[in-house]
């Protein structure tokens, strides 16, 4: 038996397969037709699998053993013969892939009420499947009513649901204090990465005074992931004491960019220790010019050329900050250098300490997954706030106001579950001059 492969354009008597822009010939079969399968490939899409198993077919008819075919083209002797027994039910259609689709859906909606679900949102195009699902209630007894989300299914199914554009809160920056004194304001950045000697990338962790220009800390990081951060400013804050305010830009670990208000875990353990955030506005890092212009610096004298790996570019670090801060004069500090003018901040660190909410009706902690759970009802808030304890108090029926601290977040109700925010509470107040 002898099987061909030719193009679509082919024309003959015999019956015929499609496949995309190809198609298989079966021949009148005869005993002398012994000839294994030849390929046409026309450069479109070919269905490589109806291909070997034709392949698999024709020589198993010829006399060859299944398991050596089924060795060649790398299947198992089960697929083989299924292949074979499909071939001897249905012939050359059997060799096609069949639909995957059930023969039945136990719990499908009968056509009666999803012509009725179409015919009254066509009516009310304003509807959703809330107010459907209402009428349905009112219209069929005795059989079960479809849930909401089965109506909004079947809506979309048929293009009768209104895609809403994605709501992006984009960054933007807070008010800036001026941080004239010591530990009123602290800055901080990443600077840019760069490759060591034994190839890895090196993301410098900086911190400095901002009025005293005194670089508190420089730490040769592998990533920017929150949790080295945290390593570094828990060990300055027992080192150095807190500062009023911290300013940053908008990028991880600092803010992050899907969150609520653009908050981080970093800025929600800050918020916590009485740390006041500030964020400069994206594309303006000259509104944090001062530790720009260190970074300035440090490229040039602790980068180039970089170490051989982490343990030496850290002992380089160590060493310009031991000279910026006492050796190097600064023109702005009227050639003082900046240890001469730096002091520890008066606010030790001892943790964090306790939230209470004595205005609020309860306290619910939010869940590992950023919800707040208010009896069976779970409010979808966000996981930077995971962990931490949150205020919440009834202002109307069913209206609920969430805080954090001394911070009013938003409101949420009972029905629709879902945080509404005010506007951004975290911006600093302005020091006075």
């Amino acid at each position: 038996m002898s099987w061909e492969l030719v193009s679509e354009h082919f024309t003959a008597s015999h019956p015929r397969v499609p496949i995309l822009s190809t198609w298989i010939v079966e021949p009148a079969r005869t005993t002398d037709d012994t000839q294994s399968v030849r390929k046409y490939y026309t450069g479109v899409s070919v269905c490589r699998r109806f291909i070997s198993g034709s392949e698999d077919v024709a020589r198993r008819l010829a006399g060859e053993q299944m398991a050596d075919l089924c060795r060649e083209f790398g299947i198992s002797r089960k697929t083989g013969y299924k292949i074979f027994d499909r071939y001897k039910e249905c012939g050359v259609q059997g060799l096609t892939d069949r639909s995957r689709r059930p023969h039945h859906y136990a719990h499908k909606l009968p056509f009666q009420v999803e012509n009725y679900i179409l015919n009254v949102k066509r009516e009310h195009d304003t509807w959703g499947a809330r107010k459907i699902r209402e009428r349905l209630l009112r219209r069929f007894s005795g059989i079960p009513i479809p849930a909401k989300s089965t109506i909004h299914a079947v809506l979309d199914r048929h293009g009768l649901v209104e895609r809403r554009g994605r709501v992006r809160r984009r960054a933007r920056g807070t008010e800036l204090s001026f941080g004239k004194n010591p530990n009123e304001l602290w800055c901080t950045d990443f600077k840019g990465e760069f490759l060591l000697g034994n190839h890895q990338y090196c993301y410098p962790l900086t911190v400095t005074d901002h009025a005293s220009r005194y670089l508190l800390t420089c730490e040769a990081l592998s990533s920017t992931k929150e949790k080295y951060a945290f390593t570094v400013f828990e060990r300055l804050f027992k080192e150095r004491g807190l500062p009023a305010n911290i300013r940053s830009d908008n990028g991880v670990p600092f803010a992050s960019a899907h969150a609520l208000f653009n908050l981080s875990k970093l800025a929600v353990w800050w918020l916590r220790l009485g740390i006041g955030i500030e964020r400069i506005k994206p594309g303006h890092p000259q509104q944090n010019g001062r530790h720009e212009r260190m970074h300035l610096t440090l490229k040039k004298e602790a980068t180039k050329p970089a170490g051989r790996n982490f343990l030496q570019q850290q002992a380089r670090f160590d060493k310009f900050i031991e000279v910026f801060n006492n050796e190097r004069p600064h023109q702005a500090l009227d050639m003082k250098c900046p240890a001469e003018v730096y002091q520890p901040s008066p606010r030790a660190y001892q943790g964090l300490p306790d939230i209470d909410y004595p205005l609020h009706d309860r306290v619910i902690v939010v869940t590992r997954c950023g919800r707040i759970c208010l009896g069976r009802k779970k409010i979808n808030f966000s996981t930077v706030f995971a962990g931490q304890a949150v205020g919440i108090k009834e202002v109307h029926d069913d209206i609920w106001l969430v805080s954090f601290m001394d911070y009013d977040l938003g409101h949420f109700d009972l029905e629709t579950r879902v945080l509404e925010p005010l506007e951004n509470p975290f911006g600093p107040k302005v020091l006075p001059m």
